[in-house]
């Protein structure tokens, strides 16, 4: 751990002063005329994608999605049945065919790892998927930062994660892709802890993926507009779960609201985690938010 941060240091150092201002902090550029379009996760089809015992694939799922209004599809690494060049290739042509373009592949990461080597094997399956992301087209990656540790301290952790998203970050500007850093509870349960983690990053390689379920704080609303001035990426839920209050529905005018006074311009992906039939009700909200989003 203290050779990763060693080296984290001295590649700061190394970078030119022009390089050290591209920081991810940096509210993301938005065009004159922000453009949001709708996608659909993968993941809102989690029970019947699950490979254990799948009801469907990735490939049917993409064909459903085809059937919505959606522009984009975000393929959760999850439901990868394979990761072969033939298979990301199949999958590539298939979204092409669908007229569907890939907006994100979403995968597990935890850069709080207090073992060494479980830290270094987690750099390389976050890299592998950078790589792939890439060749299927995909322009972000979703990652998270990982839960605090017993026996450690917040700061010490903190520099750990920061050490090992510079590094990602650099491998994946590199191959044009970015990564976006989930609001996942954890390290990141608050805009001051996920901002406190994009903050000293020199990459155009990091950014932050919006989840709109996911601040479990006294006004969610609030938070999330911190963030979604430096959001890449929106991954929108039909509820919040404000910190001891019951679970309640989304607003999603407020939500979308909130999107465009920031001029979000991208993809606004549905992922739909509430307990209806997500054949029943996925097509309903995308409607609904077609309407908001115009």
């Amino acid at each position: 751990m203290h050779s990763t941060r060693r080296r984290f240091l001295q590649s700061l150092a190394a970078l030119p002063l022009a390089a050290t201002a591209l920081r991810a902090i940096d509210p993301v550029v938005r065009p004159a005329k922000p453009r949001m379009t709708l996608g659909v996760a993968a993941y809102s089809f989690r029970v019947a994608l699950d490979l254990k015992k799948p009801t469907m694939t990735l490939f049917d799922f993409i064909d459903l999605a085809a059937t919505y209004p959606v522009t984009a599809v975000e393929l959760t690494s999850y439901y990868f049945a394979e990761t072969t060049p033939a298979y990301l290739a199949k999958l590539k042509a298939k979204c092409a065919e669908r007229k569907l373009s890939i907006s994100g592949v979403p995968i597990r990461s935890d850069f709080c790892l207090a073992d060494g080597k479980k830290l270094e094997a987690e750099l390389i399956h976050v890299k592998e998927w950078i790589e792939r992301a890439a060749t299927l087209g995909s322009p972000t990656v979703r990652i998270f930062a990982g839960n605090l540790p017993k026996g450690t301290t917040l700061e010490t952790v903190r520099k750990q994660v920061v050490a090992s998203l510079q590094e990602c970050a650099d491998a994946a500007e590199k191959r044009g892709v970015t990564l976006v850093l989930e609001n996942h509870g954890g390290i990141t349960g608050t805009p001051e802890g996920l901002l406190a983690l994009v903050e000293p990053i020199a990459s155009r390689g990091l950014a932050v993926n919006v989840d709109t379920g996911n601040f479990r704080t006294a006004d969610p609303y609030a938070d999330l507009a911190k963030i979604i001035p430096y959001g890449r990426t929106v991954q929108l839920k039909t509820e919040l779960f404000p910190a001891g209050k019951p679970t309640e529905e989304a607003d999603l005018a407020r939500l979308v609201k909130m999107l465009k006074d920031a001029n979000y311009d991208g993809v606004v992906t549905l992922e739909y985690e509430a307990v209806g039939a997500p054949k029943t009700e996925v097509p309903k909200v995308l409607k609904e938010l077609k309407a908001l989003i115009g």
